[in-house]
């Protein structure tokens, strides 16, 4: 059988579209109606050449307001059953999954360019239905996670199904932080940040009448424990989607859960690829530039401005993939720069410790005497680190990429003692909380209002600014509110201004609003003052 990968022309994707009732009706009734035999092998085979003659029928549908939302999901629904019956391999499911949104995206691209008219789309919908013996007008047993409100011109005779997470009164977002732990700093100031900009908007009225709730789960920052916190948002808080989660290691667990339940998965506080898909996956969504902006930024600063040598910086890192995207990162930026990457010296440690005494081993055996130190590491961890090495690597230069956490940072240090603070860098994906800005000014208000005593922070900005683009678009998707009008329009989403002195902009192929980085460096009061990183 011949298997129909994402990367054949787009003309294709119209020719598919109109030969697919007559070559795939058969199949489809058997796949859809039966549990699947066949070798894994083969089994993964049908589903993706299923995956690019569904797919672009789907789209195209989803891109005609007149058609409902309930005949299409059925589908949907019935799809995403046959991708979890073809493997019991994650990563099979995740791949497919990804695949398919990929196809469904060629589908509303041909309606939109006029390659693909709704009435075509409407009577192809008709033949997967009939094929499957899906009644035209029902919902079909589809999970409640992505039955979306019925669609403009449906009559008021057929009842609109419920949503997940959305009331007439509520909308219901979830986020996977941790509260214990290392990190439980880092994941109460994200915490804050969202509550803060979803409390702004609900002394207004909320969105479109609904009142914005948040409602969090803790994992410790614990990969293992990720899954049963998603769960528990997913069953138990049954939230429209998911804002703000923290880590990268912990994104790998819970991106393919949301993706498997095509619910949003907005801003996660990682700058890893693991969220940075090409093409972007539909339903993920980031605020903060990746890892690799920041690790260029901190070379060419490095390089250029503070005239260290390359083979005299190293990487201290944590040991997974966090630390494995800040090296990416840092390896890209010098062959950008025309350097090897082949030398650079990578000192490691253990996720949730502060064991940090191998690392310095061996930075101090390095016959070339290391200079400076770029460092992709959780606070606590960090200023272990920086505590050690002071005296053992004097006059070193330490850097550290956004998600260390500002703030938690300054206060490990400081109470140090200031000469271990000072000088000390971090990148930061939001604008300096003691400036000036229109944003920093409207969090500053709402923190001071709903979480009073609260000190400004560079994390609770961030969660504060990535709610507030969230806001923007739900009031922008409007009353009859799901998850892949949402989607559509974050996509559309351009030029947004939120006062950070950079515009935003998302798009069908990026899904990461901003690629501005500032620059910080710790004074000896402990406070972070604007440097210029180029």
């Amino acid at each position: 059988m011949i298997t129909f990968l994402d990367f054949r022309p787009r003309h294709e994707v119209v020719s598919r579209m109109r030969s697919f009732a007559n070559s795939s009706a058969i199949i489809l009734a058997l796949m859809f109606t039966t549990s699947i035999h066949a070798a894994p092998g083969d089994n993964l085979a049908v589903v993706r050449d299923l995956s690019g003659r569904i797919g672009p029928v789907i789209g195209g549908a989803l891109a005609c307001s007149d058609i409902p939302r309930p005949r299409i999901q059925a589908i949907i629904g019935k799809f995403q059953a046959v991708i979890r019956e073809a493997s019991n391999n994650d990563g099979d499911r995740n791949e497919l999954t990804r695949q398919f949104d990929r196809f469904i995206a060629d589908g509303r691209a041909a309606v939109a360019s006029g390659r693909q008219d709704c009435r075509r789309a409407e009577l192809q919908l008709g033949d997967i239905e009939r094929s499957i013996g899906a009644p035209a007008t029902a919902a079909g047993a589809l999970p409640d996670a992505t039955l979306p409100v019925a669609a403009a011109g449906v009559t008021s005779a057929v009842p609109a199904p419920s949503v997940r997470g959305v009331t007439e009164r509520d909308i219901t977002f979830g986020s996977v932080l941790p509260l214990s732990g290392a990190n439980k700093e880092s994941g109460r100031l994200l915490k804050v940040g969202i509550e803060a900009a979803f409390n702004h908007a609900n002394d207004t009225g909320g969105v479109n009448g609904r009142m914005l709730k948040l409602a969090v789960a803790d994992d410790g920052y614990d990969p293992n424990r990720t899954l049963d916190a998603m769960k528990q948002l997913y069953e138990k808080e049954r939230v429209f989607g998911f804002v703000g989660s923290f880590g990268t290691v912990t994104a790998a667990v819970a991106i393919p859960y949301s993706l498997e339940r095509r619910m949003l998965f907005f801003s996660p506080y990682t700058g890893a690829n693991v969220s940075r898909h090409d093409p972007p996956d539909r339903y993920v969504f980031n605020y903060r530039p990746s890892y690799s902006e920041e690790a260029d930024a901190l070379v060419r600063y490095l390089v250029k401005l503070r005239r260290v040598p390359p083979r005299q910086i190293a990487l201290f890192a944590q040991d997974d993939s966090f630390g494995d995207a800040g090296f990416a990162g840092v390896a890209k930026a010098f062959r950008v720069l025309g350097l090897s990457d082949a030398a650079i010296l990578r000192v490691n440690y253990t996720r949730n410790t502060v064991d940090v005494e191998p690392a310095i081993n061996q930075l101090k055996a390095q016959k070339v005497p290391v200079r400076a130190v770029i460092m992709v590491a959780t606070s606590r961890a960090a200023a272990k680190f920086i505590e050690k090495a002071r005296d053992a690597l004097p006059g070193v230069v330490f850097v550290n990429v956004s998600a260390v956490g500002a703030s938690a940072l300054a206060n490990e240090l400081m109470l140090l003692g200031s000469r271990y603070a000072t000088g000390v860098i971090v990148t930061q994906t939001v604008p300096a909380v003691s400036g000036y800005s229109s944003v920093v000014l409207d969090y500053k208000a709402a923190l001071a209002k709903h979480f009073p005593g609260e000190p400004p922070d560079y994390t609770s900005l961030e969660g504060y600014i990535e709610a507030s683009i969230l806001i923007q678009a739900l009031k922008k998707a409007g009353p009859q509110l799901d998850t892949e009008r949402l989607i559509d329009t974050l996509e559309s989403m351009r030029n947004i201004d939120l006062g950070l002195g950079a515009l935003l902009n998302f798009g069908p192929a990026e899904h990461q609003a901003s690629h501005k980085i500032w620059g910080t460096a710790l004074d000896e009061t402990g406070a972070y003052q604007a440097i210029e990183l180029e």
